[in-house]
């Protein structure tokens, strides 16, 4: 999709710092920045506190704003702006996933609250997660410990595997839904 008339106009008024022209983008961008930041913990099994969540929002636009817009000035519009706009925000927010994993909690059953997961419960949950992982052979299993225990992008995983990028999604996929299931045994009652 090419870059639409509406979204050319939104760019040049940014640029040229016309009146309201940033407020106007925020208002129309703020939705996918917000589901990018969704998207990106949950595809890394993260589960963001509200606080959080604002925080990666604010720092995907205060990027956009860094160095008089720059972001915004390297836009070629080959794509559309939202397309171009998902890619950064995406990159943002992963990065920032990634350096900070502490900010995140892992996915649980939901009895936790979000925001109350202390130091013991992260090392229980890690030492289940990684007994679970002991039932994973081969590329599967260290598929799945790069991604989840070690904070590794699909590219990474990729050229250290030797698999092709497309195949790592479904590969968690598959593996999650193993290791769902082994949990789900491991706890049933005998």
């Amino acid at each position: 999709m090419a870059l639409s008339e509406i979204d050319r106009n939104l760019i040049d008024r940014c640029l040229a710092h016309k009146p309201h022209a940033w407020e106007d983008f925020v208002d129309r961008f703020m939705g996918l920045v917000v589901h990018v930041v969704n998207h990106s913990a949950q595809s890394r099994s993260m589960r963001l506190s509200q606080a959080d969540r604002e925080d990666l929002v604010s720092e995907v636009f205060l990027t956009l704003v860094d160095n008089d817009l720059a972001v915004l000035r390297h836009f070629r519009g080959e794509s559309s702006l939202a397309t171009y706009l998902t890619v950064i925000a995406r990159r943002i927010v992963v990065r920032a996933l990634v350096s900070a994993p502490n900010h995140a909690a892992p996915l649980g059953n939901g009895d936790v609250p979000e925001n109350h997961v202390g130091p013991e419960q992260r090392i229980a949950d890690r030492d289940e997660v990684a007994q679970l992982l002991d039932t994973l052979h081969g590329p599967e299993a260290e598929v799945v410990r790069m991604y989840h225990m070690e904070g590794k992008s699909y590219g990474e995983i990729s050229k250290a595997v030797d698999m092709p990028e497309n195949s790592i999604g479904p590969m968690l996929t598959r593996a999650r839904a193993k290791l769902r299931h082994r949990a789900k045994v491991d706890r049933a009652p005998s």
